[in-house]
């Protein structure tokens, strides 16, 4: 789902458990009709694209989580997207 992927090196990721993953690239993810969201970390060996919620907060988006998934949305109410909780990941198909 990465589109325009830069490549970088020396940068790495903590995520689940205090484990670290090296950060390959970032790129953005762009999916009609949602706005693109920057900075997008790929990190090599992962099965899933990683977006941190404070990237999404400093886009001007409200994140909301419950126990079966989360909403994000616009500073004005508007909703973005929604998804399920699968796990322990919220995933966006």
């Amino acid at each position: 789902m990465l589109q325009c992927l830069t490549l970088m090196h020396g940068r790495t990721i903590t995520f689940r458990g205090n484990q670290k993953g090296k950060i390959a690239g970032v790129g953005k993810i762009s999916i009609d009709p949602y706005p693109p969201i920057h900075n997008v970390p790929f990190v090599k060996g992962l099965k899933h694209n990683m977006l941190n919620i404070s990237q999404l907060c400093d886009n001007g988006l409200d994140v909301y989580f419950f126990k079966e998934g989360c909403v994000v949305q616009h500073k004005n109410g508007t909703e973005l997207f929604t998804t399920k909780r699968k796990g322990n990941l919220y995933k966006i198909n």
